[in-house]
């Protein structure tokens, strides 16, 4: 009997964008049912700019600290 255990591969983004079938990262989304949260995994936004619904990628958190520290 083999008892290691091998991880597992993470699956290519499932998503695409609606618009320019181009693929988009998942994000996860909570459902309240029953009195406890159940992930949903959704398509995230497309970061196509040539896309109709590009939405523009956000600044990271610690750039926007460090800029606010010096001002």
């Amino acid at each position: 009997m083999n008892t290691e255990r091998k991880p597992q591969e993470t699956k290519p983004s499932s998503h695409v964008c609606r618009s320019c079938k181009q693929p988009v990262d998942t994000v996860v989304e909570r459902h309240k049912t029953m009195g406890m949260y159940v992930p949903i995994w959704a398509p995230g936004p497309c970061h196509n700019p040539r896309c109709r619904q590009y939405v523009p990628e956000q600044a990271p958190v610690r750039a926007v600290r460090v800029s606010a520290r010096r001002t």
